[in-house]
């Protein structure tokens, strides 16, 4: 009888070891899940001023994205930008406009203002933070739209830069080259943070 009672309290315990240890299994792939990182995202931008169309991209934009605190911080190089139309445009742009000897970077960090749903193909969520570029921060409510694809998610986003906005100036000698507004895209994929 007594051994009965002994088998019992230790398959009891066994069941309750293994209920606790996939509980916390669960627990740790759901926080797992709720950070997502982006490597390798493209950021391109043009400039379609009277007398000259510029365009540029980068394929080395960075991100994480934490859902469940609602929070994203995301970077590129400024120096990794190819793709115009001459090395002396690229050379202005690095030296003249964006200082990326000293300005290294340009990021946008902040708060998700609209919850995500992990449940959808698709979605658009409102993201508010400070756009850094050349050293200056704008308050910025950018727009993301996220596709679905297993467990990862494609994420576009499309805006306009304001160059004066960013202390950017231009000479009235080129002014006709370059605009004033500039239109900036983003395409990555992020991906559960492991």
């Amino acid at each position: 009888m007594k051994s009965n009672s002994i088998k019992t309290s230790f398959s009891g315990n066994i069941l309750r070891g293994i209920i606790v240890g996939l509980f916390c299994f669960f627990s740790l792939f759901i926080h797992a899940q709720s950070l997502f990182e982006m490597s390798g995202g493209t950021i391109s931008f043009e400039s379609e001023a009277l007398l000259e169309n510029i365009k540029a991209t980068s394929s080395q934009a960075r991100g994480i994205v934490n859902i469940t605190q609602n929070t994203f911080a995301f970077s590129v190089e400024i120096n990794s930008f190819k793709g115009f139309n001459s090395d002396l445009q690229k050379e202005h742009f690095n030296e003249n406009y964006l200082e990326s000897d000293i300005f290294t970077k340009s990021t946008f960090t902040g708060k998700l203002i609209d919850k995500f749903d992990p449940t959808k193909a698709t979605q658009t969520i409102r993201s508010k933070g400070q756009l850094e570029i050349h050293g200056i921060k704008q308050e910025r409510i950018i727009s993301v739209t996220l596709v679905k694809s297993g467990n990862n998610y494609t994420l576009t986003a499309d805006f306009n830069v304001l160059l004066a906005d960013h202390g950017i100036s231009v000479p009235r000698i080129v002014n006709q080259k370059i605009a004033e507004i500039i239109f900036v895209s983003i395409k990555g994929t992020i991906k559960p943070k492991l």
